[in-house]
């Protein structure tokens, strides 16, 4: 694995992973809000990078990114981040783009800004694409409504009370997945109190980017989905022309932490018919 840096559109240094082989099909990973790209886990990496050049991305204010204190309302500026990465790496065509939760409307950002010219195909996973009041592809289950908006605090305990009303929602059913839940709820802390406000204090509807997409989705959604309510899957696969969709019955918000085995396997699948 090779950690490398690229240079946002106001300066923001954006720091990513790169693993696997770099004749192969690229695969960006953009993780959820409050998170970092460490959340995929070393089984879904692994697994993945022995069949695609897996680039992970630390989105800007999180993981080891920088953290600027203005920027994160612009729609620009993260596609912009997403840009950069891509022409750091030499991506200029054939890359698969895979969001999760907050991922999905940063995927939507860079697809507004810069086109398909780049893309092949696009994955979202429990991911939003729209945000702000009554936009139906950003509606937010009972979890998030619960941590909002204490997990926005400064103030330590809130926060950790508000962020632990996630409870299992990352992960599903905890058995045997408590490092991982730990390490999940560890890089919410880690993320700033003024990073996670930010994030949700913007809007963008990209309903009309969704309906003129022209390669390849996969949409795959837990009906159980706590954070990001099933109905925010179910919207974009219903605009999308080539969506494909993947609903997972009785999963929450993590799949690829609830069942990594059946999430390779199906982004694979997708991947792989691609051409």
């Amino acid at each position: 694995m090779a950690i490398r840096e690229a240079v946002g559109v106001d300066g923001t240094p954006l720091v990513y992973s790169v693993t696997g082989d770099p004749d192969a099909r690229a695969l960006v990973l953009l993780h959820g809000w409050a998170q970092s790209s460490k959340c995929w886990g070393p089984t879904v990496l692994d697994e993945l990078a022995a069949r695609y050049r897996v680039i992970a991305v630390d989105l800007r204010g999180h993981g080891y990114s920088g953290a600027p204190a203005a920027g994160y309302d612009d729609s620009a500026i993260w596609a912009g981040d997403v840009e950069a990465v891509l022409t750091a790496e030499g991506v200029t065509s054939g890359a698969v783009l895979l969001g999760w939760s907050y991922g999905g409307l940063v995927i939507c950002d860079y697809l507004a800004s810069h086109g398909t010219s780049a893309v092949d195909g696009v994955v979202l996973v429990g991911a939003i694409t729209s945000i702000g009041r009554g936009e139906a592809g950003g509606k937010v289950g009972a979890a998030m409504r619960a941590a909002i908006p204490g997990a926005m605090s400064e103030e330590p305990r809130e926060a950790i009370r508000a962020l632990g009303a996630f409870g299992n929602a990352l992960t599903g059913p905890p058995e045997g997945k408590g490092a991982q839940s730990q390490a999940l709820f560890g890089a919410s802390l880690a993320t700033p109190p003024h990073v996670r406000a930010a994030l949700f204090n913007r809007s963008a509807s990209h309903d009309d980017l969704l309906r003129s997409l022209d390669v390849p989705v996969l949409v795959l959604h837990g009906t159980e989905d706590s954070v990001v309510d099933v109905s925010a899957g179910r919207h974009a696969a219903d605009l999308i022309p080539q969506a494909r969709a993947s609903f997972w019955e009785g999963c929450d918000h993590g799949p690829f932490v609830e069942d990594p085995g059946r999430f390779v396997k199906e982004v694979g699948a997708f991947v792989d018919n691609l051409g």
